[in-house]
């Protein structure tokens, strides 16, 4: 069947990844997505370029399932085509600041005027209301001011993620609420203003972590990859590489212990529970990293498999892209794009429904590649669309 979201148009005035990828998990449950940026193409098209013309592999990810349009919205003639757009739109996502919603127009009070059951989506770094409400940041804000960066790495040399974590939760917190505020309007007939932040992303995934600290002051510091509330939990060096076990519960450390062969580490009183081996995790891992030492990744890996103990490889990209689990999961969909010397693995929205699946239908878009047809639908002809193109609107 169609996609549950279709009929429901988009307008995707986003940059980078949480206003985009939020469209994008709309634009996969079926959505129209109209993905609308400068004339001379957004920032975010050309990071980490793949294509001859630029397009850059973040942009191929998030930007599937969109038309392209491009506008100049701060033009008298783009505003025009803007009130146009969200005249027939349901949702408008824009990770932009404050000062540039009002000016583009798009802030909620602006849209409502010309749609009153419009729903707006927007994305800051900080949230609204404040002392930094008024700064802009990135990803890597959210992780170092949400404790899990000086969390990671040593107390002398904290590392950020080199995946974007907060970006993409936050995208996913904002497509849930805009999911969420597309059934109230349905109930209701009422839109409403969706906001999600960097920071509140960040904070939320390391809220364990603060609450434990907030409740009983543990003040704790970096171990690099060992775990601290359980053990063995850390990455270890086999012969030919390294992998990553985690012993959580008191059955898995029965296991573990077994698979040891060595039974007083179930009688020590230093290792009673979880937070207890977390606390003496070093003695733990040096044991674990012994018996990992003597063995190639392979023979660890099926051994600690066979015990039913959490492991896995640590792969480097190539590595992930061949395993052979992930290639009979079909968690990628091959996908060409004009320019670029082979098709690219698109990953899939890894949430698979039974009755109303989502699909990758096509490829992200050239720059201004549907700008033509979307003007036409919205009732400009061939000379309009010419005079905006000289004017240097689209």
């Amino acid at each position: 069947m169609a996609g549950v979201l279709q009929g429901i148009r988009v307008l995707d005035f986003g940059r980078y990844i949480a206003g985009p990828y939020c469209a994008t998990l709309l634009a996969e449950q079926g959505a129209e997505v109209i993905r609308i940026e400068k004339r001379e193409g957004s920032e975010d098209r050309f990071q980490a370029p793949v294509a001859d013309t630029g397009e850059g592999a973040l942009f191929l990810q998030i930007n599937r399932n969109k038309l392209g349009l491009t506008l100049d919205p701060m033009a008298a003639e783009g505003q025009e085509v803007v009130r146009r757009l969200v005249a027939t739109a349901d949702v408008v996502i824009a990770n932009l600041p404050p000062q540039t919603l009002s000016a583009m127009k798009l802030d909620y009070d602006s849209l409502k005027a010309v749609k009153p059951d419009i729903i707006l989506t927007t994305v800051t770094a900080y949230g609204r209301g404040g002392p930094y409400s008024d700064r802009v940041g990135f990803d890597g804000i959210g992780q170092v001011m949400s404790g899990a960066v000086y969390m990671t790495g040593t107390e002398d040399q904290p590392y950020r993620a080199q995946v974007p974590w907060v970006d993409f939760g936050t995208a996913l917190h904002c497509a849930f609420g805009t999911m969420a505020a597309l059934m109230a309007r349905k109930a209701t007939g009422k839109g409403q203003w969706v906001q999600g932040a960097l920071l509140a992303t960040a904070v939320t995934f390391g809220n364990a972590l603060l609450i434990e600290q907030a409740v009983i002051q543990t003040n704790r510091v970096p171990t690099g990859n060992r775990g601290q509330t359980a053990a063995p939990v850390d990455i270890f060096r086999t012969r030919d590489g390294w992998i990553l076990a985690q012993v959580i519960g008191q059955p898995l450390f029965k296991r573990w212990a077994k698979l040891m062969g060595e039974d007083h580490w179930l009688t020590d009183p230093r290792f009673k529970d979880d937070i207890s081996r977390g606390d003496n995790g070093a003695v733990i891992s040096e044991r674990m990293g012994r018996w990992c030492a003597e063995r190639t990744t392979a023979d660890a890996l099926e051994v600690l498999g066979a015990a039913k103990i959490p492991a896995g490889p640590v792969l480097k990209p190539q590595q992930t892209l061949d395993d052979p689990h992930i290639k009979a999961m079909g968690f990628f969909q091959e996908t060409e794009f004009p320019g670029a010397p082979r098709a690219a693995p698109l990953a899939k929205v890894p949430v698979w429904l039974s009755e109303t699946p989502g699909s990758i239908r096509h490829r992200a878009p050239r720059l201004g590649e549907h700008t033509d047809r979307i003007l036409a639908e919205l009732g400009y002809d061939r000379q309009a669309i010419a005079a905006l193109r000289e004017k240097g609107i689209v």
